[in-house]
């Protein structure tokens, strides 16, 4: 059962934009596409980017061209790399032009996304609390390390190891559920027509849903770690109970006053448009 820690822990995941220094902004490559108006290489600021590390066009990101600004989501680890690992020092004071910073970023935002999948588990697999614990106080250890630390950190072998964890965790999440539960873990349906679906419980981990359309899907239970949601249609879904569901994943999507989600998650202000 989650304890009184994990409301906590979830606000620490959410991306707080005044506590980091920009680092989405500069730390990323942007390809000039649907998604964003111009090409960018890593490492080079945005020139929307201002002085004191805020967005010039924030309010009109979408209509500027965008769009890929208003989905991303780092899960807190902009701000854990400016005010923890790095004690509140930006990338323009350091020596390497924040080389090492942007790097220290990727790691950190991989280890905020296990915490997130991880602080979910704990609300859904209780008979696993004592191995989840354990992982949340081993990557919460290793989001405190050093620069150096977390720059050498093998993050791949860090997801595997949790991964297994998570896979037990949406078993149980996913038992019973349906008495005949779909399996299209890293299945292409990009495209699909799946309006009204009956996908309770289905393991849709890793799904191309790139345009699928899920209006007035039931997804309850159905585990969507790694989804790829782009552009789908939730108009009217039930995604309430979906697991391992996540803000960037639904900013990608379109949705109505119908879709429901889970508390855990916010409504994007692009779907009242």
């Amino acid at each position: 059962m989650a304890t009184t820690d994990e409301p906590v822990r979830r606000t620490e995941l959410r991306a707080d934009c005044a506590r980091c220094a920009g680092l989405c902004c500069v730390a990323l490559a942007l390809t000039s596409s649907a998604d964003f108006a111009i090409d960018k290489p890593a490492g080079e600021p945005c020139p929307n980017l201002k002085h004191d590390f805020r967005c010039g066009i924030h309010a009109r990101l979408r209509d500027g061209g965008f769009p890929g600004c208003t989905v991303y989501d780092c899960f807190g680890a902009g701000q854990k790399v400016t005010q923890v690992t790095y004690g509140g020092r930006d990338w323009r004071r350091a020596a390497d032009s924040g080389a090492q910073m942007f790097g220290v970023f990727a790691v950190m935002r991989l280890l905020h996304e296990l915490l997130w999948y991880l602080t979910e588990a704990l609300e859904l697999a209780p008979s696993l609390e004592p191995e989840l614990r354990r992982a949340v106080d081993g990557t919460e250890r290793l989001t405190l390390g050093s620069a150096e630390s977390l720059e050498d950190l093998d993050v791949i072998a860090c997801r595997s190891q949790i991964n297994s964890l998570l896979l037990r965790t949406s078993e149980l999440a996913r038992a019973g559920v349906s008495q005949t539960p779909q399996n299209h873990r890293g299945a292409d349906l990009m495209g699909a027509k799946l309006r009204g679906a009956d996908l309770r419980g289905a393991d849709l981990r890793s799904a191309y849903l790139v345009s699928a359309d899920l209006r007035e899907a039931d997804l309850t239970a159905a585990d969507l770690i790694g989804a790829d949601l782009r552009d789908a249609d939730l108009r009217g879904a039930n995604l309430a109970r979906s697991i391992f569901l996540t803000q960037m994943q639904v900013n990608a999507t379109r949705g109505d006053a119908g879709t429901t989600l889970p508390p855990r998650l916010i409504r994007p202000s692009h779907w009242s448009r």
